[in-house]
């Protein structure tokens, strides 16, 4: 039997997740027994897989002393170099890092080893900071976008901002894209999307039939006339969301191999040497937050265009504004 007494930094989550976590390589069907024969106790009662965990309560798990070593091993964290790590704001509840393109937040099955969060986790092994809770990204992008990603060091800001995403008022993200054609002053898309899990795209959907809600904001920053650089806000967060709705709208983005203009593209390759989507999370800025986060309160946080990305607006004649 394991006893432990949850801390404040692990309260406020389902006992289930806490127990796969601890129990880390065990699997499901193990750890949803635990439950069925009633081997998860919290403050001597027992509980159901919903129950949420708070400050001092104390869990004991009966599992032999086997199954402990079994199933119960340190999360690996790859060493891999941080030197190139491109840190815009750090403290001791988060880290925010400027993603460059080529490389996913996650490990995927194609690639598990150099992700942005192996880098990130090195870099805080480095500085002996890290307690159980492994430093961990609060939201995705893809692998060939660039930008603003923002890293929880502790479970409780991992929950706290987790929580933002979802309230959209408290938490705000903006993209700078190059999309073919010149496009009104400003707009809104609200489309929703399903995803197509076997071809790894998004689709104009109904939300009555699966679709979820999907909403996009825009502002034209420059154009010439066959492209506008705009500056983006999505106020949900779907998968491929601004490059599927783009497309939607005929204004795709540039160099998206998924849902772009394939003749465009080429052209772009070949005139740039350019062939990812021009799409750059470049502003995160926090509004009225509360508690411990209040310190960073309407503070915003920007990572400029790559200069690749501004040699080619600058050759479109396409000029950046501030």
């Amino acid at each position: 039997m394991k006893e432990i007494v949850i801390t404040n930094e692990f309260s406020n989550q389902r006992v289930d997740k806490y127990v796969r976590k601890y129990l880390n390589e065990a699997p499901l069907s193990f750890i949803y027994k635990l439950f069925r024969k009633k081997d998860v106790k919290v403050n001597n009662h027992w509980v159901k897989e919903n129950y949420i965990l708070q400050t001092n309560d104390v869990l004991r798990i009966f599992v032999s002393d086997a199954q402990l070593e079994e199933f119960n091993k340190p999360k690996e964290v790859k060493n891999i170099s941080f030197k190139d790590l491109n840190i815009i704001y750090e403290d001791n509840n988060l880290l925010i890092v400027n993603k460059p393109k080529g490389i996913l937040v996650h490990g995927d099955s194609s690639e598990k080893r150099l992700t942005l969060t192996n880098k990130v986790q090195s870099y805080i092994m480095s500085k002996n900071e890290q307690t159980d809770f492994l430093c961990s990204p609060i939201h995705r992008l893809d692998r060939n976008t660039s930008g603003l990603v923002i890293f929880a060091k502790n479970f409780k800001t991992s929950q706290y901002f987790m929580g933002l995403l979802k309230e959209k008022e408290k938490i705000e993200k903006y993209y700078l894209c190059l999309v073919v054609g010149k496009t009104t002053k400003s707009g809104t898309v609200n489309i929703p999307l399903y995803k197509d899990d076997e071809r790894g795209m998004v689709f104009k959907g109904n939300i009555n039939n699966g679709a979820k809600e999907a909403i996009t904001k825009y502002e034209l920053i420059a154009s010439n006339n066959d492209f506008s650089l705009l500056s983006v806000q999505i106020l949900t967060g779907r998968t491929h969301q601004i490059r599927a709705h783009f497309k939607e709208i005929n204004h795709p983005l540039v160099g998206d191999g998924k849902y772009g203009d394939f003749k465009i593209n080429k052209g772009f390759n070949s005139d740039f040497n350019y062939d990812s989507q021009f799409l750059h999370a470049y502003k995160i800025k926090f509004n009225n937050l509360e508690g411990d986060y209040k310190y960073l309160s309407n503070k915003e946080f920007v990572s400029p265009l790559n200069d690749k990305e501004k040699e080619i607006l600058n050759k479109l004649n396409i000029p950046m504004k501030s």
